[in-house]
């Protein structure tokens, strides 16, 4: 009978990686000093965002797990068979295929990079209950540490080349910007919109890099009601003349998300709109001339709310004002620790990467009603910020169509 084995190596075709090796590989010095300080002998990666993070390949679990496992000389990628060569191709560092012919073959493949009775490092955000206990009965850990505070940490600060793949995501989001712009007119769907943008964005991206994998860009495009939320899905709803519509886009590229958000009006505006929107773009100014080192996100967070009482509109705030970008993830390139909530207290530094997003919701039925949202991206600098955003907000250049 054919041989049936647990575990293989399947490299094959040229590997093409988001970044240089040498990116990578400063990464991973940085992660094993991590490991060295908390006394782990092998970490663990299941999540996207850490497998893409240190080793490139951005994984599509379809109902199969992912790994990545580093120890103070290895990195290597655990991938399901199904996806052959890819993953190899894609990631810097070793890859190992397991098979289906055993249940928990993914947990032996690990195996066989850990060795028994080591100090693991996990992802206490991310591992499941289910597949922590089959990491206790596969791997019989001496103890267990949770990375995932420090790798987050790691991640906040970005390389030169990081920022350089970010402006590029910047650049699209605006293209599909201006695409949903030509595309905006009494009696169009938003779905069409919506696509026009999408569109726009693939072919933006493909043009500037070629050798990528596509993947994940979309377009949140809002009109009338359906405005009152910041992540309400795409409808089919003909936009009329006065709407108030929310321009969103989303371009990832090589597993790094970025975005664009404008409010919009069809043909005209009335007064009552213009008051909120107007008191939101104010509000979004003075928000990036707050984003600067030294300023933490509680700090920022208190500034612009009490801004927004003075106008009389704070019970109109919907959520944070801001948050990082970065690496694909399950917070969709956002890290927990840099959101502008009242409830962070971390310190702007240079290098990070941070937004600046404030919205109104104006509960349908009242004067202005819909919701109002502005959104640049911003990188820290040693003396302020650069705004890489440069889709132009406010009603000048917004009431469309």
């Amino acid at each position: 009978m054919t041989e049936r084995p647990q575990q293989y190596r399947f490299h094959q075709g040229d590997r093409v990686l988001p970044f240089a090796a040498s990116e990578y590989d400063a990464r991973l010095a940085g992660l094993r000093q991590i490991m060295a300080d908390q006394g782990v002998e092998a970490a663990i990666f299941t999540s996207m965002h850490n497998i893409a993070y240190y080793s490139g390949f951005l994984y599509c679990s379809f109902g199969r797990p992912y790994g990545l496992v580093v120890t103070p000389t290895q990195s290597v990628t655990i991938s399901a068979g199904i996806d052959a060569g890819q993953p190899w191709r894609r990631c810097h560092g070793d890859n190992i295929t397991y098979t289906d012919w055993q249940r928990d073959n993914y947990w032996r493949a690990i195996l066989s990079v850990t060795g028994p009775g080591r100090v693991i490092g996990y992802e206490g955000d991310h591992l499941t209950l289910l597949q922590s206990q089959k990491l206790d009965a596969f791997l019989s850990p001496k103890a267990k540490v949770d990375i995932a505070p420090a790798t987050m940490k790691s991640r906040m600060m970005k390389s030169k080349a990081e920022i350089e793949l970010i402006i590029h995501g910047a650049n699209v989001a605006d293209v599909g910007g201006f695409a949903i712009r030509e595309a905006v007119k009494e009696g169009a769907r938003e779905i069409d919109v919506a696509m026009a943008g999408r569109d726009a964005m693939e072919l933006e991206i493909a043009r500037r890099f070629p050798d990528a994998e596509y993947r994940d860009t979309w377009v949140w495009f809002q009109s009338g009601i359906n405005t009152d939320g910041a992540h309400n899905p795409v409808t089919a709803r003909k936009l009329q003349r006065g709407d108030i519509l929310s321009l969103n886009t989303f371009p990832m590229i090589s597993g790094y998300y970025t975005a664009l958000e404008r409010t919009m009006f069809v043909g005209e505006c009335d007064a009552a709109s213009r008051r909120i929107w107007d008191i939101n773009v104010a509000a979004h100014e003075y928000g990036i001339s707050l984003l600067k080192p030294g300023a933490s996100c509680a700090e920022v967070t208190q500034k612009l709310n009490t801004f927004f009482e003075e106008h009389q509109v704070l019970q109109y705030r919907t959520f944070g004002y801001g948050h990082s970008f970065g690496v694909l993830s399950h917070y969709y390139g956002r890290e927990a620790g840099l959101e502008l909530r009242e409830d962070i207290d971390t310190v702007l530094e240079p290098g990070m990467v941070i937004s600046m997003e404030p919205m109104l919701t104006i509960p349908d039925g009242q004067p202005g009603a819909g919701g109002y949202r502005e959104h640049d991206i911003l990188v820290i600098t040693e003396d302020g910020n650069i705004d890489i955003t440069k889709y132009p907000y406010g009603p000048d250049f917004n009431i469309v169509g």
